[in-house]
This record gives structure tokens, sequence and C-alpha cells, in this order.
């Protein structure tokens, strides 16, 4: 059995993992931190768990007793986790945040979110973009559907962002074909766990609910992961992403469009032959010929992606729920590929479709 940690379990993304990991074949969680709720139930956070576990939080940090370790911690607590408590060589790390995703570049490139942009480098491996920050530790991208081989020898994994996952599995058939010359807008709206659990504004029942609202417009935080993953397989790729997301008045789910200047006379049906040749191979993400909705997809690890062709543009569409496919389900399925196991295991999920 794979004796699992998890620093942070307090979360949304901590309380996916935990059900999932409960459930998982092959794996046994060995400790939650938490100091907040150090000594309380898991149940008392997460209450979907009431009647699967009585296991406790603890404050403690048994690291030799792990063979790996989550980090559901907020942005940047990784890296001054790693700062401050030095991990076992031989006990692998799959971060959940955004500390380790990025090369660093010196000056953002068009569409992107912040100062620690990528870049153009067609490498999976990230040197962390703070000096110092992470202990040296060289990271994975965790993107199976590009970096599988890559995954499947990393000691440490950086899971991708969820907007991040969502776009990319819209566009990357095209970057592994040279497709992407101009600038690709994308619009993308996302449920308010995406938010995390801390409660905001933003995230009240009486202010989401029949609402909606853009934010990070053009800045989004996971634009620049995004570039470096299309820069991989089309180097030297510098088109703008001109990103908006959304907030929506529903829980979890992302839904995805995406819109890229192709060639007129190049026929909607060869494009469609170079999405699904690309995912043939991909254990969870689907190219399917049928319109797509968020409970098609909610609920499970599953990318569903969809396109279709109007004069001189693609119309791309993907859906992922963000708290699985974006984020826990994906850190599963990487801790799946790092130890050799059957790439489904604890991940066999019932999307929520009715």
């Amino acid at each position: 059995m794979i004796k699992v940690g998890i620093i942070g379990g307090a979360g949304y993304t901590a309380g996916e993992l935990i059900r999932l990991l409960l459930h998982h074949p092959e794996a046994d969680i060995a400790f939650v931190h938490s100091t907040s709720n150090a000594k309380n139930l898991l149940t008392d956070v997460h209450e979907g768990l009431l009647g699967e576990t009585d296991m406790k939080f603890t404050d403690r940090l048994p690291l030799k007793s792990v063979d790996v370790l989550f980090f559901c911690m907020g942005h940047g607590k990784s890296a001054e986790f790693l700062e401050e408590h030095p991990v076992p060589q031989n006990v692998r790390i799959i971060d959940l945040a955004q500390d380790f995703r990025v090369k660093a570049h010196p000056q953002p490139l068009p569409g992107e979110g912040g100062k620690d942009s990528p870049s153009s480098a067609s490498s999976s491996t990230v040197t962390p973009p703070r000096g110092g920050a992470g202990g040296g530790l060289s990271w994975i991208y965790g993107l199976p559907e590009i970096n599988k081989a890559e995954i499947a020898k990393a000691q440490h994994v950086a899971n991708p962002g969820c907007f991040a996952t969502a776009i990319q599995l819209g566009l990357l058939p095209l970057a592994a074909n040279w497709l992407l010359h101009d600038d690709i807008m994308v619009n993308a709206i996302t449920g308010s766990t995406g938010a995390g659990v801390k409660p905001a504004a933003t995230t009240h029942f009486s202010w989401r609910s029949g609402n909606m609202s853009i934010y990070k417009a053009f800045r989004h935080q996971h634009v620049p992961e995004i570039r470096q993953s299309l820069a991989q397989l089309q180097p030297g790729f510098n088109a703008s992403v001109d990103f908006i997301p959304y907030r929506g008045d529903f829980a979890r789910g992302i839904f995805c469009t995406e819109v890229v200047r192709i060639d007129p006379e190049v026929p909607e049906e060869d494009i469609v032959k170079l999405y699904k040749q690309f995912y043939e191979t991909a254990a969870f993400t689907h190219y399917v010929d049928r319109d797509l909705d968020l409970k098609q997809v909610v609920n499970t690890n599953k990318a569903l992606v969809h396109v279709e062709k109007h004069d001189n543009k693609l119309l791309i569409t993907s859906v992922i729920d963000n708290l699985l496919k974006g984020a826990s389900g994906q850190a599963v399925q990487n801790m799946n590929l790092m130890f050799g196991i059957d790439e489904h295991a604890g991940l066999d999920l019932k999307p929520s479709a009715f």
C-alpha cells in the first residue's frame, strides 16, 4: 500500500483528496495535517465523509512514515513549508498549489498573468522561480496528457491549475500540430468551489445565486502555465492567450470556450481527426462528437473536448470538474503514474448527470 500524508487538510481540494484516497485500492492515508483543526475529526470539517472514517487531523508531521505527500495549502505556502521542513529524499511530493508550475521569465509575454511567466523552452521540468524556494528541487508539470512518461519517473510533481487544465486540453492538439499562430480568445466559467473554502464577498450564496461576474480579465495567474505547455508542444509559440474568467452561480465545474483562427481551407473533419488521434490513449480526456455540458463531467476525473469550425475560426469547448480533473482527481492520477499502478485506480467515478 502507498502510505499518504496530506498537508493542509481542511480545504475543498483536501476534502476531495481524502474522499478519493479512502476508497483507493492501493493507498492508505497515514495522516492529515492541519494546525487549526488538530485532534478534531476529519468529519467535523468534511461532513461528506460521515460514516466513512473516524480519522482525526494532526498537527504532527511524521514525514518518514509516508511514501508520498500531497500539498493542499494556499499558493505560496508549499515553498515556505519546504524551506522550514526537510522532507526525506525518498518521499515523493505532489503540490496542488501554483508554487512550482512555471519556469521563471524576465518579462511577461502578451496575455500572461504575472511576473513569473514561462520561458519558451520545450521542457516539462520546472525550476522553482523563487531563489531557494523548494530546496532547489526539480518539478515535473503534472499534466498526464503531455508529460505522462516524465510524471512516471518524477519525484516531485506540480499539479496543474483548474482553469489551466481545462483550457490546455482544448488547445494542445492544435499546438502539437503547429496550428496556433494568432491570438487565442478564451472564456471560461467556474463554480464557487474554485475560490476555495474561505468565505468571501463573492462566494456568499445570496451574491452568487442567480449572478455571474468577470474577474482577473487578461491577468489570471493560470495563463503562464498554459503558455508554457503550448510552447512545449509548439516551440516559439508567442501569441496572446486572452482569457476572460467568469464566476458562475453553481458549486463545481468549469465550462470553457476557445476561439482560434484557422486556414479556412482546412476541413473540419481533419481538425477533428487531429483531436481524436491526440487523445486516443488518454486515460480521462475524450473527444466527443456532440455539444458539451457540465453535468457530463461533474464528480468525475474526465475532461471532454468538442470542436466545430466556422469559416476561418475554430470553436473549441472543454469541460471538467474543477475539484477533480482540475485538482484532486488529477493529483491522484499523477500519484498512480508515479507509483506504476493503474492510472484509473480510485478514479472510476459516476458523473452527476441528473
